[in-house]
């Protein structure tokens, strides 16, 4: 019965693997993180910029802040390395502040150049921001990541109407109320503690019940190899894929 538990677990952990894997082509985008901050508050948030390609290197970020919901006061954290630049500037039209204030001028654009993430690398470019926002639930940070070979890939699509995911999605910081009697300044949410994974039940001594737990894992090997068939030919389409669009 142990070795047949050993077996199982050792397909599962590789079907997992193999998952992640495959996964990370797909996932491997600008971001925010973390993604979520309490409105009215004051964040600390860092742009996880990875590289993409396999024979040239990023060079200069380039994150354009909202200017319909102005964020009043930024300040960066230095990456070594890398040289910074804030661009402040006028709003396209005055804004209100939650605080009745109007804003016409607020930091428009924070470029990172100088540095170089290498292929299979990220490297994240922090910031601190605030007050946040009262009355929208989301903050949008269109990005431009430049690599060496000249190439401009612009991080700034909108999300799909369907809940799809948009091939350049735009960093987004989703924004969420303060919970009820906190000032706004209280740290974002964390998510749920995931629920217990269910253990192995100690096997039967007897010779039906070894028999019957040898046959369920059995079928369950059988669906691991065939989970990680089906995902090296996903991987091997993602592969081609991103090979087409370079």
């Amino acid at each position: 019965m142990t070795s047949y538990v050993r077996r199982a677990a050792a397909v599962t952990a590789g079907a997992l693997a193999l998952t992640l894997g495959l996964a990370v082509p797909a996932l491997a985008h600008v971001t925010v993180n973390p993604g979520t901050a309490v409105q009215g508050g004051w964040t600390k948030i860092a742009f996880r910029v990875p590289n993409e390609r396999d024979n040239a290197s990023t060079t200069k970020v380039e994150v354009e802040f909202p200017t319909d919901h102005p964020l009043p006061f930024v300040s960066v954290r230095p990456v070594p390395g890398w040289d910074v630049k804030l661009t402040r500037g006028k709003l396209p039209k005055p804004v209100q502040s939650d605080a009745g204030d109007t804003i016409t001028e607020s930091v428009l654009k924070i470029t990172w150049s100088g540095g170089k993430i290498e292929s299979g690398q990220f490297q994240e470019f922090e910031a601190s921001v605030g007050p946040l926002p009262k009355n929208v639930d989301a903050l949008t940070f269109p990005t431009v990541q430049t690599y060496s070979n000249g190439e401009e890939v612009k991080w700034a699509d909108a999300p799909k109407t369907d809940g799809s995911e948009a091939e350049h999605p735009a960093p987004v910081l989703k924004l969420v109320a303060a919970a009820e009697g906190e000032d706004g300044h209280a740290a974002a949410p964390t998510a749920a503690a995931p629920a217990a994974q269910p253990t192995v039940a100690a096997a039967a001594h007897d010779e039906d019940d070894d028999e019957d737990e040898g046959g369920n894992t059995t079928a369950l090997v059988l669906g691991g190899v065939g989970l990680v068939a089906g995902l090296v030919g996903a991987g091997a389409g993602l592969t081609a894929l991103r090979r087409s669009r370079g």
